[in-house]
């Protein structure tokens, strides 16, 4: 969600338990093959007169098991960003141009037993002016008759912001830390249903704001509820999947959210798979977000603010509403080969949020994404 810190996501990527989502829920058991995939992102974003961000973002994914009852489990990422800091709302004029690099992996160890399964991971990221390490300890069981498994995780993350040049960024380095936790149940509700529920609960402390811009002052601490509801149901008849989720997001910042997805995977004979996507996310501003002014001649109005007064004009603390539309195409050379292409289009606007208009004065937000894959078994 747009409300999330996205660095967070790496103890979540560490708290997800593989298999879960693939099929019935069935026995733990260590994965019969292994599996290494290469991918490349490329991705752009942009508003009106500025065109913001470009990554470009190869990454490489290995699944190794090793004895019936281990597996090990890694990926490795390296992003190249360029393009302009965020600006105050809408105000070119507020934005500079930057250049970086991130470097980011991460390792996960698994035991499997009869009916249950272990695991503890860890995950790096560097980035010239940031640095994230977290860690992370789960598992899941599943009852006799493997129809419903039960999952359980926590992760606790570490980051260091010290950032160089503009905005308020001669301040010396600062500290933000955090836990998550995560339950949930897969329940197989028939032969062709399968259903998942996850809460997920997250505190954070430590330095929030915005270190390249003067006016961004947020609390130092942050509590995040996520629940998360999804149904797979599969047509027998066309042996294709409908995917749909719903998820629930608050935090202590006032930021209430809403997302729902529906994926439709449709295979072609035994080779190729189409799966078109649809999502749409809306939520409310946070308490401390400054809505856009602007003058008669369409200029930004900054505020004046009092000392330790919260404040920020980040988009994505706004009211808004977005929608996301994608395509993946996926081609199986053979037994061991796969290849595979994604195309995601984004966009959000103040008056699409649900139930309002949303903040105002805001130019619209678009991004477009581009990923191309391809995997072996081994």
């Amino acid at each position: 969600m747009a409300a999330t810190d996205p660095r967070n996501a790496l103890v979540i990527a560490a708290l997800a338990l593989p298999g879960v989502w693939s099929g019935p829920a069935q026995a733990q058991a260590a994965p019969e093959h292994g599996l290494i995939a290469l991918k490349h992102l490329h991705y752009e974003d942009s508003q009106p007169g500025l065109h913001r961000i470009t990554v470009d973002s190869p990454s490489l994914y290995l699944l190794a098991p090793i004895n019936a009852r281990w597996s090990l489990e890694g990926s490795a990422v390296a992003d190249s960003l360029s393009g302009a800091t965020p600006r105050w709302q809408t105000a070119v004029s507020s934005a500079s141009t930057m250049h970086e690099e991130r470097r980011a992996g991460d390792l996960k160890l698994t035991r499997y037993f009869e009916r249950a399964s272990l695991f503890a991971g860890a995950s790096v990221s560097r980035e010239h002016d940031y640095d994230s390490d977290a860690v992370s300890l789960g598992g899941s069981w599943s009852s006799l008759d493997n129809n419903t498994t039960w999952h359980a995780g926590v992760g606790a993350n570490r980051d260091r912001i010290h950032p160089t040049g503009g905005g308020s960024a001669g301040i010396d380095s600062r500290r933000k830390t955090g836990t998550e936790f995560i339950v949930g149940v897969t329940q197989a509700v028939s032969a062709v249903d399968l259903v998942q529920v996850d809460v997920s609960h997250s505190l954070g402390h430590g330095y929030y704001d915005d270190p390249y811009k003067d006016l961004d002052q947020r609390p130092d601490r942050r509590r995040q509820a996520t629940l998360l509801l999804r149904w797979n149901h599969h047509f027998v008849d066309t042996a294709s999947t409908l995917r749909s989720s719903w998820r629930g997001y608050r935090d202590s910042y006032g930021i209430g959210a809403h997302a729902v997805q529906a994926e439709w995977v449709q295979p072609f004979g035994t080779r190729w798979a189409l799966t078109p996507l649809a999502r749409y996310y809306t939520q409310n501003a946070a308490r401390f977000y400054r809505e856009a002014v602007v003058d008669a001649s369409g200029a930004p109005v900054f505020p004046v603010l009092q000392p330790g007064q919260l404040n920020s004009g980040d988009q994505r603390l706004s009211a808004f509403g977005a929608v996301t539309l994608g395509l993946k195409a996926e081609y199986k050379v053979d037994a061991l080969w796969t290849v595979d292409a994604r195309f995601e289009a984004y966009e959000q606007r103040g008056r699409w949020r649900a139930g309002s208009e949303g903040s105002p004065n805001l130019a619209p937000f678009r991004a477009r994404s581009v990923q191309l894959g391809v995997s072996r078994q081994f």
